[in-house]
C-alpha cells in the first residue's frame, strides 16, 4: 500500500523585481507504507518546499499530494512533522512538550500525560520527564522532539535534518534511536538529509534530488539487511550504493551549471 504520493508537484515564486523562482518542478515520488524513505540533495533543491507542501503549510503551483489515496493537497495536520530544530517550548517541561500534540488533539491532561511518559520511559528519557528543555543535551531534547511528533499519531512522519544540528557521536546514537522507534511503531518515515551516508543507513529508498529547480533525478533502492549496524557502511554494497548516488548528484550539479552558463 502506498502511504505517501506527490505527482506531478511544482512551486514556483514570484520575487519583488517580479522575476520567476522555481523551487521544484514536476516531482513525483511514491513511498510505501512503513517504509522508510531519504531525500538528498544539494542545499536549495527544494526539500524544505517539497515537506511543506506535503504537510498542507504551502499549495503547489501544480500538481497534488496524495495519503493514502486521498487527495490532501493543501490541508493540514495529516503528517506529523519535526524541523531541524526541536522547538521545545522552555516554560514546559519535557513530559508537558511530549505530549503538546495531544493537548492540541483534545486529549485530556491525566491521558496525555501518562502516554507521554510512558512513552519517554521507553525510549531512554526516564528520569527526565519533569525537567526543562534548557536542562537536557542536545540529543536528549531532539528525541523528546521525535516523541512529541510521534505522539501526534499520524501515519507519515516528516522528518527534517533532525540530526544536522548534532555532533558526530550524538548523531550516530541518535541514528540507531531513531532505527529502534521505527522498527517498535511502523510508521512511514520520510527525512531529509544532506549525509548520503546517514540516507543510505536509515533507509529502504533514497530519492536523489537536482538543484534548483529541484526535481528528483534518481530513485535508489537501498538492499542492505536490516537490522544495521554501524560497520555496514564500510561493506562493499554500501560503497556501490553511495557511488551510485554521488554519481546522480555530480551528473545533476554538472547539468546546472551548463544551464546556468
Amino acid at each position: 500500500m502506498t502511504a505517501l504520493s506527490v505527482e506531478g508537484l511544482s512551486r514556483s515564486f514570484v520575487t519583488p523585481s517580479g522575476a520567476e523562482v522555481i523551487a521544484l518542478h514536476d516531482t513525483d515520488i511514491s513511498i510505501p507504507a512503513g517504509s522508510f524513505t531519504s531525500i538528498i540533495g544539494p542545499s536549495g533543491c527544494g526539500k524544505s518546499t517539497l515537506f511543506n507542501l506535503i504537510a498542507g503549510l504551502d499549495l503547489p503551483t501544480e500538481g497534488r499530494v496524495m495519503l493514502a489515496g486521498k487527495d490532501l493537497t493543501g490541508q493540514q495536520g495529516h503528517v506529523g512533522y519535526m524541523l531541524q530544530k526541536d522547538l521545545m517550548l522552555p516554560w514546559r517541561t519535557i513530559v508537558q512538550n511530549v505530549a503538546l500534540g495531544l493537548e492540541v488533539a483534545g486529549v485530556g491532561k491525566s491521558r496525555r500525560e501518562k502516554l507521554a511518559r510512558t512513552f519517554l520511559r521507553l525510549y531512554g528519557l526516564g528520569g527526565f520527564e519533569d525537567r526543562y528543555p534548557g536542562e537536557l543535551s542536545g540529543g536528549m531534547r531532539q528525541r523528546a522532539a521525535l516523541l512529541r511528533t510521534i505522539l501526534f499519531n499520524r501515519d507519515v512522519i516528516l522528518l527534517d535534518e533532525p540530526f544536522g544540528a548534532l555532533d558526530a557521536l550524538t548523531r550516530a546514537q541518535m541514528q540507531e534511536w531513531l532505527l529502534d522507534l521505527w522498527d517498535d511503531l511502523g510508521k512511514t518515515v520520510v527525512f531529509v538529509t544532506h549525509d548520503i551516508d546517514e540516507a543510505i543507513y536509515l533507509s529502504d529508498t533514497v530519492y536523489v534530488m537536482s538543484p534548483r529547480p529541484g526535481r528528483v533525478v534518481a530513485r535508489l533502492e537501498v538492499t542492505l539487511d536490516r537490522p544495521r549496524k554501524p560497520a555496514i557502511v564500510t561493506s562493499p554494497e554500501f560503497g556501490e550504493i553511495k557511488r551510485v548516488a554521488l554519481g546522480h548528484l555530480d551528473r545533476a550539479h554538472d547539468r546546472h551549471e551548463e544551464l546556468a552558463s
